[in-house]
């Protein structure tokens, strides 16, 4: 994994942490901010697949699963749940798998005996086919919290690689992204991007650089993300290594 730019100062780099670590959190509960109900598009985004998988995992039926997910966020904002988050307390995947299993073992029942969300659909399910995608997951003997984190990091990367892919297209450059983003883990020797560098018009050298600044700038991303869910900027590393090994398992 690339780390973040080297010629960021310990200052600087502390400044951009306060900047982004739990942002979205706090922005979903604060009823006053007007980027509140953006921050929790963001969250159910992002984060929807590792909680639908986790209530399937639970044994809920794909309907109910849908429906359930789709309350657990609507009573989150309602209860404005999020501003009582304390991110001093722990990561925001394990603030977030808490408030899951409380509301399946309180709520569920009464959740599919009333109208899902009161009306609020923040997820489209009819967009996302979440039980095709469910039904090509591995069987596998892990527990559904241990799923739930390999979902999360899975989902967590691949909200970094989008954001990377929308700054490359932004710049003009999605015809280069998709031909070097296969390049973004492990190391490859110059004479293995021959035949890519060919179709870019590029030479082997100016490939290989072009490569190094897309693993950096990944890695960059992907920090920026983690630091949404931690407490401190020292956990960032951390948590990279966890998630890392989780996807790697």
């Amino acid at each position: 994994m690339a780390a973040s730019n080297p010629d960021q100062s310990p200052q600087r780099g502390a400044q951009w942490f306060n900047t982004t670590h739990w942002s979205v959190v706090l922005a979903a509960g604060d009823d006053s901010s007007p980027t509140s109900r953006e921050a929790l598009e963001q969250l159910c985004c992002t984060y929807w697949y590792p909680l639908y998988s986790y209530v399937r995992r639970k044994g809920h039926s794909p309907e109910d699963a849908q429906d359930l997910t789709q309350e657990f966020f609507a009573r989150l904002l309602a209860k404005n749940s999020f501003s009582r988050a304390d991110r001093t307390r722990g990561r925001f995947r394990s603030f977030l798998l808490t408030s899951l299993q409380n509301f399946l073992a309180k709520e569920w029942e009464r959740a599919r005996a009333e109208k899902r969300g009161g009306g609020q659909s923040f997820i489209r399910w009819d967009e996302q086919s979440p039980e095709s995608r469910y039904q090509l997951e591995a069987a596998t003997d892990l527990t559904p919290d241990r799923i739930f984190e390999q979902r999360w990091a899975s989902a967590l990367f691949q909200q970094a690689l989008a954001r990377l892919r929308e700054e490359f297209t932004a710049a003009g450059k999605s015809e280069q992204f998709n031909q070097l983003k296969g390049y973004l883990s492990g190391e490859s020797a110059e004479e293995a991007y021959a035949s890519v560098a060919a179709q870019l018009q590029m030479s082997a050298g100016a490939m290989a650089v072009a490569v190094h600044r897309l693993r950096q700038r990944y890695g960059q991303l992907v920090r920026e993300e983690i630091a949404n869910t931690v407490c401190t900027a020292a956990e960032v590393d951390e948590e990279m290594r966890y998630l890392i090994a989780l996807i790697s398992a």
